[in-house]
């Protein structure tokens, strides 16, 4: 085999050992039986191999290839796209730091950065002990509750430096560590395993939920038109709400009300239409 980019030889991938190669079949021939297209199972296939090294090797490529019949080059394609594949080893719990905007400006950004000072890694880089590895992320859909860290795809709302070191020092210590909201944490390769598609067995995870926030929800009713006049805002960070007004209450917006156009353009009114249109 041949390396096309560099035109070198390259070693065929090694294999699991026996015992592990015939678990893992079983595992993924179960997981196939859920397709009408076997190569609709590469990603839940992926997330297989993950959780038995806790990325996706070139072995791990090589046995989704063999079980779906592809050539290791499409699996390498897919793995390659998604960033949830690891490739390569990471820690036991992968801390994710949203800094896209919202996140960003409400603190995201000066928690990622004292993370690594704090812990002394760069990012997408582990700590020498192995627990953490560190990353920054893009939206992760819980905006209500900026700034967001993800501990293995968990939710840790409204964090601060301080809290977010907190978390971090905890984890290392293997101190519990519970989410903000959703299922209960385990680890990265627990992790890869459910989202392969096996049973989530952690106490409450079934019962867990996320959950919309305060903002999104008081945005709903005003868009269904159910927000009371004198309905109070919502205050993000655990602040008392305030008897004040809710702007827009008993509409959705001054400027959506539907108005006649001699009200809303008073330079150029207009008379009464006819089914004519004279």
């Amino acid at each position: 085999m041949t390396d096309v980019s560099l035109g070198m030889p390259q070693l065929p991938a090694p294999d699991y050992p026996a015992d592990v190669r015939a678990r893992l079949e079983a595992d993924a021939k179960e997981i196939i039986a859920r397709y009408p297209d076997s190569r609709s199972a590469l990603l839940p296939l992926l997330h297989l191999a993950q959780s038995e090294e806790g990325y996706v090797s070139r072995t791990g490529m090589r046995f989704c290839a063999d079980m779906l019949g592809l050539t290791t080059a499409e699996v390498t394609a897919v793995a390659t796209f998604y960033s949830m594949y690891r490739r390569g080893p990471g820690g036991d719990y992968q801390v994710g730091v949203c800094t896209n905007t919202l996140c960003a400006v409400m603190g995201g950004d000066a928690i990622f950065e004292e993370l690594q000072e704090h812990l002394g890694v760069g990012n997408n880089e582990t700590t020498p002990d192995g627990k953490v590895t560190l990353e920054h992320i893009e939206c992760n859909a819980a905006c209500d509750f900026a700034p967001v860290v993800m501990v293995n795809w968990e939710f840790f709302d409204n964090q601060t430096p301080e809290s977010a070191k907190r978390l971090v020092d905890d984890l290392r210590a293997g101190r519990p560590v519970a989410p903000t909201r959703g299922a209960p944490l385990c680890t990265y390769k627990e992790t890869a395993r459910i989202l392969a598609g096996f049973p989530d067995e952690r106490p409450g995870a079934v019962e867990a939920t996320g959950g919309a926030g305060p903002a999104s929800l008081v945005g709903l009713r005003l868009a269904k038109g159910e927000a009371e006049p004198g309905a109070r805002v919502v205050h993000p960070r655990g602040e008392a709400p305030r008897d004040e007004p809710m702007p827009g209450s008993g509409h959705l917006s001054s400027h959506d009300a539907p108005q006649p156009t001699s009200a809303s353009d008073r330079e150029h009114p207009s008379g009464p239409v006819t089914e004519e249109g004279e």
